[in-house]
């Protein structure tokens, strides 16, 4: 079977390909696009690809802008960090909404899904609110309380009080809004697996914000946006010109 990926993300396209090749070595994905423009110029063809893995927030825009401007007929199962697009999803041909980090087992039975569906099927609104159920039971995951330790104690910090975390010479720190500092024994490529997606953001390698936090974005050259925050970061947070379409999106969702 044929398929195409539509992410902009390295690290989640490599993923998604090593889990497919995992759930079926038959797969084989026949490219990877990774903005709005790329996919528009690759669907305009014809396409023999009997299904599309896409994610929403895109270096140049959301996806739903491609259905604005190609006729898009191959099915698509969704894979995103963000729960709230879900009914938007199923207005074009989706057959799945998976939330990101992707699981092998999530894949596994979306594929069993579009195996069992025609392609001219579309799902009901049962199917709907079934989605939607599932989507609020994964968002309730989300850490909603940190146990940090602080000296001889063990402080309860509950994550929408937290402003921002951040690396200070490999040690991740934790900055709450009302300016108190900790130290953290975690890595933030866990902490973002672990995070609201709507309520935290990766700003860049060093920084993941509460959108809270936020109290200024500014242009900065070649692209790339500057992020203020309350209270004050040590250091400047630069969003790189490749985050900052999605960026400023997910401040405006």
């Amino acid at each position: 079977m044929k398929v195409v990926i539509v992410e902009d993300e390295v690290a989640a396209s490599d993923n998604l390909i090593y889990l497919l090749s995992a759930i079926d070595s038959d797969i084989e994905v026949m490219t990877v696009l990774d903005t709005v423009k790329s996919c528009i110029a690759y669907f305009s063809k014809p396409t023999d690809a009997a299904l599309v893995f896409m994610d929403i927030h895109l270096g140049d825009g959301l996806s739903f802008e491609i259905f604005d401007h190609v006729d898009l007929s191959v099915p698509i199962i969704f894979t995103t960090a963000y729960d709230e697009y879900a009914l938007k999803a199923f207005t074009v041909n989706s057959i799945d909404y998976i939330l990101k980090p992707v699981h092998q087992e999530e894949l596994a039975k979306a594929l069993y899904k579009f195996r069992n569906l025609t392609h001219t099927q579309s799902l009901s609104k049962t199917d709907i609110t079934e989605v939607l159920h599932v989507l609020q039971g994964q968002q309730k995951a989300y850490k909603s309380n940190y146990l940090i330790s602080h000296r001889d104690e063990l402080i309860p910090i509950k994550t929408k009080d937290i402003a921002y975390f951040y690396i200070d010479t490999g040690i991740v720190k934790v900055v709450t809004l009302q300016n108190k500092v900790f130290s953290m024994d975690k890595k933030l490529e866990d902490l973002e697996q672990e995070l609201n997606p709507t309520l935290f953001d990766r700003a860049n390698r060093q920084f993941i914000i509460n959108r809270n936090a936020i109290a200024k974005i500014k242009p900065y050259f070649g692209g790339k946006l500057i992020v203020n925050v309350n209270p004050p970061t040590p250091e400047r947070i630069v969003v790189s010109k490749a985050r900052a379409t999605e960026f400023k999106n997910w401040v405006n969702s």
